[in-house]
């Protein structure tokens, strides 16, 4: 996979996801998929915290494989009860987009979600701007 075909710097493949919350690669192949899978994803809410999760920041990252994703999140916390059922939603959202034939939900914990990941949209809801 080269640069252009990951949103989530530093370099493709790499472990630790970005800091701020995930944005779509800017060109490349997988852009425009990028794009409307997190449009689709901000219809997702965390059913303890009345935000989506894009806006929470829990999308860590896409890794593509022709047209099967590998889509990275984590949630507010390990233990959360919700996390099989917020990741089949994920599934289900990002599966609805146009040349996306599989989509796997790969939960990553490393590095811990913080508020500092949220949007500011979200920061500003929740009274930290």
């Amino acid at each position: 996979m080269d640069a252009a075909e990951s949103s989530s710097p530093p370099t493709p493949g790499a472990a630790t996801p970005p800091a701020s919350p995930a944005v779509p690669a800017v060109s490349g192949p997988y852009a425009e998929r990028e794009k409307a899978i997190l449009q689709n994803l901000k219809k997702v809410y965390d059913p303890e915290i009345p935000m989506n999760i894009v806006d929470l920041g829990l999308i860590y990252g896409f890794d593509w494989k022709g047209e099967d994703l590998t889509l990275r999140m984590t949630l507010t916390a390990p233990g959360c009860p919700v996390a099989g059922i917020l990741a089949e939603e994920v599934k289900g959202a990002a599966e609805k987009v146009a040349n996306v034939h599989s989509v796997t939900v790969d939960m990553v914990w490393e590095p811990p979600w913080t508020p500092d990941r949220m949007s500011d949209f979200a920061k500003r809801q929740f009274g930290y701007l």
